[in-house]
């Protein structure tokens, strides 16, 4: 079976090396353009990019596949290499681009996606990030047969992931990441002989998983901690969940509720309760939060004992402004 491949990140490249090493034919990878990245800001290739050059897989990189849009010439370019492919489907994974219908329309097969949620729970750019932050006690996979709508198309396959009490987006990602990979392998597999069939997406339980955006990152105090560590959780590694300390801003990368722990009556939500090798003691509204791994700025992430080893932090502090906790 001859295959087309979008995809641009981490979580598509899992899933192309899983195509590729069960066989199947990669007759064209389709990726985001190279971006600038790090602190030089140089020109990056995509982790599917690099995957697929190594293995001398050919490579478009479009800006739009929309021949009446912003860049009719990338378009054009894109149509003709997947024309000439002429692949039996095309795969689609965190690719970044929403595909016309002449693209959904072009593969003999059609177009499938591998999407990081129980559908139709968590459509759209942000599943994983937003399941944790949600609190759901599980999420999956879902393959599903691409059409115009937003992650509306038909279900061909799902499998289930239970989200642990200390899942981070990094860890679950990863999970899902392999779970994808192998269940598009073995729809391909059914498709070849037939044995793929399609399911509506139920009515009911629709939402939506909106792209992160970095302001998000921000911590409210007023929030239940509950909350506020699931939201760490979210944001890990990206945009990664902060706060300011007289005026520098302070990354939360790890931490957990204080059980059965209440601030005094006295303390103001986002004031530090305690500072030790076990980590940052923060008074919410409804709890104690204890933040065990930090960064500071043009710092590295660190656990709490040795980032208090550089970076002071007293007891009576406060992160952020919020108002009394009494008064919550």
């Amino acid at each position: 079976m001859r295959v087309i491949f979008a995809g641009t990140p981490e979580f598509a490249r899992v899933a192309l090396k899983k195509l590729h090493s069960a066989g199947f034919d990669i007759a064209l990878v389709l990726t985001q353009p190279d971006r600038p990245a790090g602190r030089g800001m140089k020109l990056q290739a995509s982790a599917v990019k690099q995957w697929a050059e190594s293995h001398q897989i050919p490579v478009a990189q479009p800006r739009s596949l929309r021949l009446d849009g912003k860049y009719p010439e990338d378009a054009a370019a894109a149509r003709a290499a997947i024309e000439a492919a002429q692949a039996d489907v095309m795969v689609v994974a965190a690719y970044g681009l929403i595909l016309p219908q002449w693209v959904l329309d072009t593969p003999r097969l059609g177009c499938l996606n591998i999407h990081g949620s129980i559908l139709p729970r968590w459509r759209g750019a942000a599943p994983i990030h937003r399941a944790i932050e949600a609190g759901d006690s599980e999420t999956g996979v879902t393959i599903m047969q691409m059409d115009a709508g937003l992650d509306t198309g038909d279900m061909l396959l799902l499998e289930t992931l239970p989200i642990g009490p200390h899942d981070s987006t990094e860890t679950l990602h990863d999970q899902l990441a392999e779970l994808g990979g192998r269940m598009i392998a073995q729809a391909l597999a059914l498709a070849a002989s037939g044995g793929l069939h399609a399911i509506p997406q139920p009515a009911e339980g629709i939402s939506y998983a909106h792209k992160i955006d970095k302001r998000e990152a921000a911590l409210d105090w007023t929030q239940g901690v509950a909350t506020l560590e699931r939201r760490i959780r979210a944001f890990n590694p990206f945009p990664v969940a902060c706060s300011t300390l007289n005026g520098e801003t302070i990354k939360f990368w790890r931490a957990e509720v204080l059980p059965a722990v209440r601030p005094p009556s006295s303390a103001m939500a986002g004031q530090v309760l305690a500072a030790s090798a076990e980590g940052v003691d923060i008074a919410a509204v409804d709890g104690v939060l204890r933040i065990r791994r930090l960064q500071k700025a043009g710092g590295k992430p660190l656990d709490a004992a040795d980032f208090l080893r550089g970076f002071e932090i007293q007891p009576g502090q406060q992160f952020g402004s919020a108002p009394a906790i009494a008064a919550a």
